[in-house]
């Protein structure tokens, strides 16, 4: 791995130095990250990149950035050699010492970065970056296999026996293996609906998998899932709020990825996931307390229903959007205890496990 990042990198420095030994402006070529840049093909199951490039040259006006792309490039060179790894925090801290092309935010030291990510098409964890953040909380019928980093012996981490908690999936996770005899995974958008899920072991009653995505799944999340439903043929079923940002953010991204991230969905997404809900008919079908549907959900719906290839390509999220639009109301999954702390346990879940008429795609 370190070595294919190495060869990337030298590939392009080597470019940008024969531009100069030609007389002709240095640049670099990097795939336009947005969804105006993806195509959908249900076939394939998630986003990919649709050809579309732009190009960054030295000139006067963009000599800084010019600059910041090659000292990120050359400590991820570095950082690989040595088998090393930098969060993203740590490597705007790092710049610091980049005297005039240092960054004076994070968010431009993460813009480089994935510009960077794209250009190699590499994911940044192969190119020594890792996230501040966690990847998800997982319970329920699943041993991970993972090793000692100090005698490289395996560890064997039951999910049946974290207690009252769950085991945290770490920022890599390709070195993993599982054991497992679950029957379908559950990916649930909120912390608090997977603790209670995990104290009244839903796990144990349906013979699942239950993990907590935290709000926008982690890579190291999706990577998780996919790994999982992949390797042991799982089902992979979403629980998310019933509104725009739980559909076309957190859910969307779980099954088809990004358009930011497109050089990469084919190994951070999960496309045989289907959705439970929340529905917008099961606000109406479980008269569910609803909070107003805020002008910025109705444009982000709307941007959906008109750019998003995911929703374009499928009639059923279309009607949804525009149900939740009609009804200008949102609800959360906790609204489901209107009828009872429980009743997501006795009622809800196992009423949508036996009615896939009521899932989406």
């Amino acid at each position: 791995m370190s070595e294919e990042t190495g060869k990337r990198i030298q590939g392009i420095a080597k470019g940008i130095y024969d531009d100069i030994l030609r007389k002709k402006q240095p640049h670099v070529d990097m795939p336009l990250r947005s969804l105006q840049n993806v195509t959908y093909d249900p076939k394939e199951g998630y986003f990919q990149l649709d050809g579309k490039v732009k190009q960054r040259t030295l000139t006067a006006s963009t000599i800084k950035t010019f600059a910041q792309t090659l000292r990120m490039m050359a400590l991820s060179k570095d950082l690989v050699s040595a088998d090393d790894i930098a969060t993203k925090r740590e490597v705007y801290y790092v710049s610091k010492n980049w005297d005039e092309c240092r960054f004076n935010e994070q968010a431009e030291s993460d813009n480089v970065m994935d510009d960077i990510e794209a250009m190699l098409m590499m994911n940044r964890e192969q190119m020594g970056f890792i996230p501040e953040e966690k990847g998800g909380a997982v319970a329920g019928r699943l041993t991970v296999i993972d090793k000692d980093p100090e005698t490289g012996k395996e560890i064997k981490i039951d999910c049946t026996k974290m207690g009252s908690g769950a085991y945290s999936i770490p920022n890599s996770v390709e070195e993993l293996q599982f054991e497992t005899k679950a029957d379908f995974i559950l990916a649930i958008e909120t912390a608090g609906m997977h603790q209670r899920l995990v104290k009244h072991l839903f796990w144990k009653k349906k013979n699942c998998i239950l993990i907590s995505l935290g709000g926008v799944p982690t890579r190291a999340c999706r990577r998780f899932i996919r790994r999982l439903a992949d390797e042991h043929r799982i089902p992979v079923y979403g629980f998310v709020d019933g509104d725009m940002y739980g559909w076309t953010n957190i859910y969307r991204t779980l099954k088809v990825g990004s358009g930011n991230a497109a050089h990469i969905n084919k190994y951070f997404c999960v496309p045989q996931a289907s959705l439970f809900g929340i529905t917008a008919q099961d606000i109406v079908d479980y008269k569910l307390p609803t909070h107003p549907l805020k002008e910025v959900d109705i444009k982000r719906g709307k941007d959906a229903l008109k750019n998003d290839p995911f929703i374009i390509q499928h009639k059923e999220w279309q009607k949804c959007i525009k149900d939740l639009i009609a009804m200008r109301k949102r609800a959360e999954q906790q609204a489901l205890a209107k009828h009872g702390l429980n009743f997501v346990i006795s009622d809800y879940l196992p009423a949508k496990l036996e009615n896939d008429q009521t899932w989406l795609p």
